[in-house]
């Protein structure tokens, strides 16, 4: 058999379901994975291998508890967790605990996961990175927030991690360390317990090596089908190829990925087109800028003050930022961003899926800055669904991908459109 570490959640339920395997098996691979890897990798803020193998004996000994049977799910550190600190990415609060799950958590416990451990984010799940590197390349980046879920999933450490984005925290560590990458339309999953960057922007979401796993924990929390919807063979997504304003500042890699996958579904029958975007959707990272900075103000207030010596300068500079914006241009940026979001629908009449950048290129070499957000930040908060597909390797050996969009609330279409691609990419 297979390693069971690099089997995907949906393949893990089917394995202990059918008696090939165990749950204690599973998380015992994964855990081994991470003895191998974590010196180097550094994906977790939290681990407790005895506890996690206690768990998923607990699984064994009982009846299937639900659609994640024995699967290890990784927790990203803004996610209240009743049983292991939850530190935010912040060092005074290293070793808090919440005494609760946040919902995502719990549901995920009903459903039948070992919560096998707490992922790496960056400080208040922001700009300022902390120990996790990229597994392809451990000199480069591997994107933040969800730096820990990305680079550990990558890594074969377990096969899906929490992840959550305010401006392009899932899209981009998936982008960076080359796997699937889901942020569901904004309201979609459960935020209770989930720590606050930005109000109008938190999304949460998931980073795994199979586009399958997304359906099933989304099933496993929202009580949805945990499958992906075959779309029929000859009926082609009609997708919209969107540059972007920012598309002279990707990478000539960028450049060629995206037209040799434009290449690769029009040869597959598929028809794309290059439709006007509505008035004002050029302003939007701007009004996104404007926004975010005020969310974490309001959000982070107690950090800023009471700790505001412990934080790191780019991100008391960024609360800063926000206490210093004006209302009346914090108003104009949330209207831009309303009439934009409703100018995009008659759009989605048109198409069902936008082909768009990533991210501006491979990963960056170091630590910090950990590179861009400028193809994510302005949809989300256009509060769409989004998902990153890894296609290919570029001149440094590190992952290249797309991103697909999709309209508000047809997330089940989006995964079957993403999945429909993703077979005629591969």
């Amino acid at each position: 058999m297979t390693e069971l570490n690099r089997f995907s959640a949906t393949a893990i339920v089917d394995a202990i379901t059918s008696g090939d395997c165990s749950a204690e098996d599973v998380t015992r691979a994964c855990l081994a994975r991470i003895d191998e890897r974590e010196f180097e990798v550094g994906a977790f803020e939290y681990l407790d291998p005895a506890y996690a193998i206690e768990q998923a004996k607990v699984l064994d000994d009982g009846p299937v508890r639900g659609p994640l049977h024995g699967v290890p799910v990784a927790i990203k550190d803004i996610m209240d967790t009743f049983d292991m600190p939850t530190g935010w990415g912040f060092d005074p609060y290293g070793d808090r605990t919440t005494e609760r799950d946040a919902s995502a958590v719990a549901l995920c416990r009903q459903a039948g996961a070992v919560i096998l451990g707490k992922t790496v984010t960056s400080e208040f799940a922001a700009f300022h990175p902390r120990k996790t590197r990229n597994p392809h390349n451990i000199d480069h980046t591997p994107g933040v927030s969800s730096m820990g879920a990305a680079a550990g999933a990558a890594d074969f450490m377990f096969p899906v991690g929490f992840g959550t984005q305010t401006g392009g925290s899932i899209i981009r560590p998936a982008a960076c360390c080359g796997v699937i990458g889901y942020k569901p339309t904004f309201d979609d999953l459960p935020l209770d317990g989930v720590m606050v960057l930005g109000q109008m922007l938190d999304t949460l979401g998931f980073l795994t090596r199979d586009l399958e796993d997304c359906a099933l924990m989304r099933g496993a929390l929202l009580g949805d089908s945990p499958d992906i919807a075959s779309r029929d063979t000859d009926s082609p997504p009609r997708v919209a190829l969107i540059r972007t304003r920012y598309w002279d500042q990707a990478e000539p890699i960028v450049h060629a990925v995206m037209e040799s996958t434009v290449e690769t579904l029009t040869e597959a029958g598929v028809r794309i087109e290059e439709p006007d975007m509505p008035e004002g959707f050029d302003e939007l990272g701007a009004a996104h800028g404007t926004i975010m900075p005020v969310g974490s103000a309001q959000a982070r207030a107690y950090e800023y003050q009471q700790y505001r010596d412990e934080m790191s300068d780019v991100f008391r500079e960024h609360v800063e930022e926000g206490q210093a914006t004006d209302y009346a241009d914090f108003e104009r940026a949330v209207e831009l961003s309303r009439k934009c979001r409703a100018a995009l629908d008659p759009l989605f009449d048109r198409y069902d899926v936008f082909l768009t950048p990533s991210a501006p290129g491979e990963a960056l070499a170091g630590t910090f800055p950990t590179g861009e957000a400028m193809f994510n930040r302005f949809w989300t908060l256009l509060h769409v669904p989004l998902v990153h597909l890894p296609v290919s390797m570029g001149p440094q050996g590190l992952p290249v991908g797309v991103q697909l969009v999709g309209r508000h609330g047809a997330d089940r279409n989006l995964l079957s459109d993403a999945q429909w691609i993703l077979e005629r990419l591969n």
